[in-house]
């Protein structure tokens, strides 16, 4: 299983021009993925002239596995792909699952209580992923934006408990409007569980998340790079957007913040391009790889 990433690698500009990159890994929405929900013809052309110089790129997503598929399969990418922040990687060629690390369900049940706590339950989409598929309480307006956004549909069960005490979920997210309410959960969880406990991330100001304590996104580089490719942390090269891009950011050789990442993204990076809506992918492979 890979070993969570906790700590950052902390280089200097020169560093970072003479890295031996052998590895890119992006992340989708807010990355390659903008409002359109499309990747752009540019950033397409910069990835595929970075195939051309013999670097793999690979995916490394918050979304579904099923989800993300189809911009793996965009820029042809030749490696598995990273679902569910790094809880499940999968190999679409050959279907070979190369691990898949759900939350235990007896915190996703305790997690549950907190959701269905009167004072917020109102306020709260709650999402439950179980073998690829996506299980809601009930279908908000925000679970629907949720599922045309990702080309999933939402499946309402009305109670949760009895399908993840019979089956221990990949992860739990929990969506609002109420920025605050969401940055308030996420503070009252932090204290609550410890990081051996459950892993917990945003992913974007309104979503928030729960996993194994074994996952993040900087595990799970770590694994593809180490553990498949052979490689070290200096070969790679991250670029993410939000919170839960951190661990891999930190992992990196070069790690690569958008333009639109919080300010507390950007300052764990050794870079920070243009946004996603102005192609920063594409202006970072220019600046790195090209």
């Amino acid at each position: 299983m890979p070993t969570p990433v906790t700590h950052p690698t902390q280089l200097g500009e020169p560093a970072i021009a003479n890295a031996d990159i052998q590895l890119l890994v992006l992340d989708i929405d807010g990355t390659i993925a903008g409002v359109s929900n499309q990747i752009t013809q540019s950033v397409k052309e910069a990835i595929a002239a970075v195939h051309r110089k013999g670097i793999p790129v690979a995916i490394a997503t918050g979304r579904m596995y099923r989800s993300a598929l189809r911009f793996h399969q965009e820029i042809v990418s030749p490696l598995p792909l990273i679902a569910y922040q790094g809880a499940l990687i999968k190999d679409p060629a050959t279907e070979t699952l190369h691990y898949h690390t759900p939350v235990a369900s007896e915190i996703a049940l305790e997690l549950l209580d907190y959701f269905d706590d009167s004072r917020v339950r109102s306020q709260l989409s709650v999402h439950c992923y179980i073998d690829d598929c996506l299980y809601v309480r009930e279908l908000t307006a925000l679970s629907q934006a949720y599922g045309d956004r990702t080309g999933v549909t939402p499946i309402p069960l009305g109670d949760l408990r009895p399908l993840i005490a019979a089956s221990a979920p990949t992860k739990l997210l929990a969506l609002s409007q109420n920025t605050a309410l969401i940055d308030e959960l996420l503070q009252a969880f932090s204290l609550r569980y410890t990081p051996t406990e459950l892993y917990l991330t945003k992913s974007h100001p309104t979503f928030l998340e729960a996993g194994n304590p074994a996952v993040n996104k900087g595990a799970a580089v770590r694994y593809l790079a180490e553990d498949i490719l052979g490689l070290s942390p200096g070969n790679v090269m991250c670029i993410g957007d939000n919170f839960n891009d951190v661990e891999m950011l930190e992992y990196a050789g070069i790690g690569v913040a958008m333009g639109n990442a919080p300010e507390g993204v950007k300052a764990v990076a050794n870079w920070v391009s243009p946004s996603v809506e102005e192609e920063g992918v594409a202006r970072a492979i220019e600046r790195f790889l090209l």
